[in-house]
């Protein structure tokens, strides 16, 4: 009978006003814990707890207690030590694997486990964090989460292209759908009239004819036997994609699938082929793509995009040595705009600060919205006093603005490789910089144990003005 524990957590009431300023930034999060050593577990909830995870956990000692618990609890990830190399092991380990499902499970190894649980990885088992860099753990388990979001996204996108396939298997026959026919070396033998009209011409003689000089429809070429007989590659086409120019020079997606042609003889004749015209499906693809890592408010990246050139920027400066700076910025008093003057203003002032970002960044940076008022510009091959500047820059261009009403930023500055080795560790400096300027009575540019930090002189008249919807 499993008997788990619970294991909640509390804020720190030391720290009140501190998390009452960053409450929005918490995220909540359900963990349970497979490990012996309750010393570990309380590092790895600390570790989380530094990141601004709000965290409620369960913990049992082997994995094998945990069938019974998740048939009647949701977590959002499990944390598990490393059951050890035996086949006894891996085999429960597999299996609870398959009994996550869509749950991400994180291995909790130490160095000796390192070929192990390389295996494991490699097998797509489980990602695991070294107990000796447990400080990876949070951005480990974002990572996880993240992963679990695109795997649900690719899922029902395999649904949608499984059901299209379906459809195509019914409407195969469809003059809708282009259908060509070619000989064994690939040479155009016939097409129908939908290809002629897929591909802008007005006669399938003007198509064959241009096709003679133009390879309109290039050779479609396939693996065959010698003896031109029957065989897997010429009984059946897999779909694949290519791209055709139509007749005004446009370009076609075009998807190709279909199948070997035999004679009464048995011999390879050549290939009919069925087209589909894809190009709107990968427009909307590509358009997904973007918004997928777009906030869609301001058009500046998203969390997703901004985690994804972290660790691009990260990689690039291990293998160049040259440092980057992250810029953390919050628009200041957005809750009191908001409640004086409606939401649409305080949308409007989201997207001002969005372009002053914006233009205030090279082309090689990379500026993000990734909260409710939260801003983010990451600056490649930029120290941390080159970043200064840029700071005093988007903090003049506000004070300049002449439109109602006027804002003003609270900005943290951090660096890799000088404040931080992970991602984690840098949002984290940065965020504690932006921070202790929030707490701050200074409204100038200053160095901190960390970091820079810089925050604009605040509107005395927002500040103390009341709302009109609660007049004092």
């Amino acid at each position: 009978m499993v008997n788990p524990f619970r294991h909640k957590l509390h804020a720190n009431n030391a720290d009140v006003h501190r998390q009452s300023s960053a409450s929005h930034r918490r995220r909540p999060l359900r963990v349970l814990f497979v490990h012996r050593d309750a010393d570990a577990i309380d590092s790895c909830v600390q570790e989380l707890k530094k990141a601004q995870f709000v965290v409620s956990s369960d913990f049992v000692l082997h994995l094998a207690q945990c069938t019974e618990l998740l048939h009647t609890q949701a977590y959002d990830v499990v944390v598990a030590e490393h059951p050890g190399s035996h086949r006894k092991a891996i085999r429960a380990l597999q299996l609870l694997r398959e009994a996550l499902q869509e749950t991400p499970l994180l291995l909790l190894t130490t160095a000796k486990d390192n070929e192990s649980i390389a295996q494991l990885n490699a097998d797509g088992t489980a990602d695991y964090v070294q107990q000796e860099h447990l400080a990876q753990l949070p951005m480990a388990v974002r990572q996880a989460l993240s992963d679990r979001k695109l795997r649900s996204d690719l899922d029902e996108a395999r649904k949608a292209l499984r059901h299209s396939q379906s459809l195509y298997r019914a409407l195969a026959d469809n003059p809708a759908y282009g259908i060509y026919r070619c000989d064994p070396e690939g040479v155009l033998l016939n097409v129908n009239q939908a290809l002629v009209t897929m591909l802008g011409y007005s006669s399938k003689e003007e198509l064959l004819a241009a096709n003679q000089g133009l390879k309109v429809i290039p050779k479609f070429l396939s693996n065959t036997t010698a003896s031109g007989g029957r065989s897997e590659a010429t009984e059946r086409i897999d779909p694949v994609e290519t791209e055709w120019k139509r007749k005004d020079g446009t370009t076609l997606r075009a998807r190709l699938s279909g199948r070997g042609v035999y004679d009464d003889n048995e011999n390879f004749t050549g290939h009919e082929i069925i087209v589909v015209d894809a190009t709107e499906q990968r427009t909307i693809e590509d358009q997904l793509r973007h918004e997928a890592s777009t906030d869609s408010l301001t058009g500046l990246g998203n969390h997703r995009r901004l985690f994804e050139v972290l660790h691009a920027e990260i990689c690039r400066s291990e293998r160049s040595g040259r440092e980057f700076s992250l810029l953390l910025l919050d628009l200041d008093g957005l809750k009191k705009i908001n409640d004086r003057f409606g939401h649409s203003v305080g949308s409007r002032a989201l997207c001002r600060l969005a372009r002053i970002l914006a233009d205030c960044s090279r082309s090689i940076d990379t500026a993000a919205r990734h909260g409710g008022d939260e801003f983010s510009i990451i600056l490649p091959e930029t120290t941390k006093a080159a970043a200064a500047p840029v700071a005093q820059r988007i903090c003049d261009v506000l004070h300049k603005e002449t439109e109602q009403p006027p804002l003003s930023v609270s900005i943290g500055i951090a660096s890799y490789p000088h404040d931080a080795d992970t991602i984690g560790t840098l949002l984290y400096a940065a965020d504690r910089a932006l921070y202790a300027m929030k707490s701050s009575s200074t409204h100038a540019l200053a160095p901190t144990k960390e970091s820079f930090s810089y925050r604009t002189d605040s509107n005395p008249n927002l500040a103390e003005s009341p709302s009109p919807m609660n007049p004092e």
